[in-house]
């Protein structure tokens, strides 16, 4: 007859544990399957100039970071003056992947805009957007229908890869970059990146 009571109870406590485990990690910590794996190739036009192009490829031999963001992601204008600071530095180039600048907006209907309105529409976006807060970035990319994005396994803005010279994925940040993950956990795995041979 007890044991009638002590199995439930038994799976209760079990899944009280289970439960108190989970709360007990860090949201921010979501492990990556990319990790020390190669990135994900791509070849995007560049914001600046939408004729040319950046490719993976252009990047090996250089320890850099890519950064996703949007106008429309509000998470990154909290982060933005930290990537701002960054820049001036000089430290770690940086790119950005401008990730459905059009499509990711909630409040546009894309039903309304015309497939050949939305690499201009997106384009002035996210050039008013930079010019309006700063560009931080060393060069943008335009990741029009978020394949790219979703090849690096991007699930939300904003999210940063740490990239090392071999075009390894050695880092992934997940939300705003603080002061504090910039300092503590990136810079430090960029200078160890760089001190490789």
């Amino acid at each position: 007859m007890k044991a009638k009571f002590l199995v439930p109870l038994f799976l209760f406590l079990l899944l009280v544990g289970f439960l108190g485990f989970g709360l007990s990690l860090n949201p921010r910590e979501v492990p990556s399957p990319l990790i020390d794996k190669p990135a994900p190739d791509f070849t995007l036009a560049r914001l600046d100039n939408p004729e040319q192009t950046l490719a993976l490829a252009d990047m090996k031999g250089q320890v850099w970071l890519l950064n996703v963001w949007a106008s429309w992601c509000v998470a990154c204008r909290q982060e933005h003056p930290v990537l701002v600071a960054l820049a001036k530095r000089k430290e770690v180039p940086l790119v950005g992947l401008n990730y459905k600048e059009v499509r990711g907006d909630g409040g546009i209907d894309m039903r309304k805009v015309a497939a050949e309105n939305e690499l201009p529409m997106a384009i002035e976006r996210a050039r008013d957007w930079l010019q309006s807060h700063g560009d931080p970035y060393d060069v943008s990319i335009l990741d029009i229908n978020g394949r790219v994005g979703i090849d690096f396994g991007v699930y939300g803005v904003p999210e940063t890869f740490l990239i090392d010279k071999q075009g390894v994925i050695r880092h992934k940040h997940i939300g705003p970059i603080t002061p504090d993950a910039l300092r503590d956990t990136i810079l430090p795995k960029v200078a160890a990146l760089k001190a490789e041979s």
